[in-house]
């Protein structure tokens, strides 16, 4: 029962920390919102700031499970794999209003004032560009990008773009942003 009640706190939380942002993120709202005792939170989170690092990486599971289904699937040769998965974040976001990335608005918010959030995040970043990277460096072997390509780079350079594309689809509530920087990244990487 216990386990139920903190899953119920940590999908709940996620929501509300995309939509809201740490700061505005109400323990009692969460509390009312998942008819959970307060007594409940505190039995699994230490403060309002372990419960958003433990949201965090339960949005890394589902970002996880999106690269295993994208990159993992060996019937798509390897850019398509990698576009796929920036494909299912964009339809995620979309289902999700256009709310953009989680990583990207708490990593926003909070970055300049909190050491522990800042580290996390880039953490979080650097793991999804790392598993990109592998994929992109499979590309390059195969023939699909100039073979002085830096995979590592690269991959680094799509998150970042992604990133920015995401805060401006938020900012419009439209996918736009997200499919442009997909083609012209595409586009530009294969040359």
């Amino acid at each position: 029962m216990t386990h139920m009640t903190k899953e119920r706190l940590l999908e709940a939380g996620l929501a509300m920390l995309l939509e809201h942002g740490y700061n505005d993120l109400g323990i009692q709202a969460l509390l009312e919102a998942t008819g959970t005792p307060k007594g409940s939170f505190y039995h699994h989170f230490r403060s309002k700031e372990d419960f958003a690092l433990q949201v965090i990486d339960r949005y890394m599971e589902e970002v996880h499970l999106g690269l295993d289904l994208s990159l993992g699937n060996a019937s798509l040769p390897p850019l398509e794999r990698v576009r796929r998965f920036f494909e299912l974040s964009q339809e995620k976001y979309r289902q999700e209003g256009y709310l953009g990335c989680l990583l990207g608005g708490v990593g926003q918010e909070l970055s300049g004032i909190s050491e522990t959030f800042r580290r996390k995040i880039e953490t979080c970043f650097a793991g999804i560009a790392e598993r990109v990277a592998d994929c992109l460096e499979e590309a390059r072997q195969q023939g699909d990008l100039p073979p002085d390509s830096d995979p590592r780079q690269m991959a680094d350079l799509l998150v970042d773009c992604w990133e920015g594309a995401a805060l401006r689809s938020r900012l419009r509530r439209d996918p736009g942003p997200l499919g442009a920087m997909l083609d012209f990244y595409f586009s530009a990487a294969t040359k």
